[in-house]
């Protein structure tokens, strides 16, 4: 039996404002100064990992933070296919501001958000797309291998409904928040001899303190 490649996901550090409007693609900076949960979250990583970032800088700053407290992690991959979804003309803007822009638009899109796609931006069934390949050639690529990637809530979000086989709409119903540490693992050819092997899920959402008891019995 072929080595499990376990998948080590966090959410970047909270985006000022982030509560009151959608950033999206926007490269806007993140709030490191949680020092108590980075130093939990870098105890839980594992030596010898990949590490990975997105294009968005803010992925990046967490990261160095989390290096900074201590994480074992070697420089970076940058993969573009794991940002956040895009929201076109609507990122930085607050949802009463989406509205007074494209009140149409704004209707339409809440009708079916996970397969309507905001102007100028992707849906979240196009999101999840992208991503599950991104995951899938990851994987394959770093086979056998902890992969250290520091995400935003969506692609995180997709990784888990990837792993369960959970539809768009089913999968908004998971929660990641900043600075949270999610775990899944690929097994090529695992009990269930699934022709494209098996995804576990060993923890969604969870504190980094948590992560760090979990990770002893992986």
């Amino acid at each position: 039996m072929t080595a499990p490649t376990h998948w080590w996901w966090i959410r970047h550090a909270p985006v000022p404002g982030g509560g009151m409007r959608i950033f999206g693609q926007r490269d806007v900076d993140c709030d490191i100064s949680d020092a108590v949960a980075l130093r939990a979250l870098a105890a839980a990583l594992p030596e010898g990992a990949v590490g990975i970032v997105t294009s968005l800088r803010r992925t990046r700053q967490t990261y160095d933070a989390l290096v900074a407290a201590g994480a074992p992690l070697p420089a970076p991959e940058v993969e573009p296919d794991l940002a956040e979804q895009s929201f076109g003309l609507w990122e930085g803007l607050s949802w009463t501001e989406m509205e007074a822009l494209n009140p149409a638009t704004y209707v339409a899109f809440w009708k079916n958000p996970t397969a309507s796609a905001p102007p100028g931006g992707e849906s979240c069934a196009a999101m999840m797309a992208r991503v599950g390949a991104a995951i899938d050639a990851l994987t394959a690529r770093h086979a056998g291998r902890d992969i250290v990637c520091v995400g935003h809530g969506g692609t995180i979000r997709a990784a888990v409904a990837l792993a369960l086989g959970l539809a768009p709409e089913t999968a908004m119903a998971v929660v990641i928040d900043n600075l949270t540490l999610t775990r899944i693992s690929h097994v090529a050819d695992g009990l269930l001899r699934a022709r494209a092997g098996v995804w576990m899920v060993r923890s969604v959402n969870a504190p980094g303190h948590l992560g760090r008891r979990q990770a002893a019995g992986a």
